[in-house]
């Protein structure tokens, strides 16, 4: 049985990823897992435990680092994230491919980790729109906003050692133009 690919699809807060992730699922022909990250950031509406997210206390996060049960994490606008390894490397050695929703600290714990993984960089068209999703979520404060369109600016500028870069101006573009570089990268 081959292994599955680790597939990582990344980009500044606020790009659409999980977006382009939902509308990417249904146009890719055999189907790709999708990793519930952990966070102790508290859920935002909509969000659904297990579904979304794992959400878990400080102290839980800092002994699942402690034991190596991360397989990447990180710590962005004062709340930390990461993905659990053990469900991801499952799926992988049961042949199938996993997609992480993640950040770009994150991804680039992923690409020493694992080096055959995937790495996709969602970019928006630019921060001027990307402020605009932002501020339409109405979940984070004007200093949170302000300090993740510092990050996104920084990430950007440094997206050039991922596999690929999409520019989401259009969800469904950008799902398309990901699904061909996945099928593509199935084909090498």
């Amino acid at each position: 049985m081959h292994r599955g690919t680790l597939i990582v699809i990344t980009g500044p807060s606020g790009v659409g990823k999980g977006t382009v992730i939902h509308r990417l699922l249904s146009r890719i022909a055999e189907r790709p897992a999708l990793s519930v990250s952990v966070t102790t950031r508290a859920p935002r509406p909509g969000e659904t435990e297990g579904v979304h997210y794992h959400f878990v206390t400080d102290p839980e996060f800092d002994r699942m680092i402690a034991d190596g049960s991360l397989l990447e994490w990180a710590e962005i606008v004062g709340h930390r994230s990461g993905t659990p390894r053990r469900p991801v490397e499952q799926l992988l050695a049961a042949g199938r491919d996993v997609i992480l929703e993640i950040d770009v600290k994150g991804a680039e714990q992923v690409r020493e980790r694992v080096p055959d993984a995937l790495l996709i960089f969602l970019e928006p068209p630019s921060l001027d729109v990307l402020e605009e999703r932002l501020r339409g979520r109405g979940t984070e404060t004007e200093a949170m906003i302000e300090d993740r369109l510092r990050l996104a600016a920084r990430e950007v500028g440094e997206a050039s050692w991922f596999h690929a870069v999409v520019v989401n101006d259009d969800a469904d573009r950008a799902a398309d133009e990901v699904a061909a570089i996945i099928e593509a990268s199935r084909t090498v």
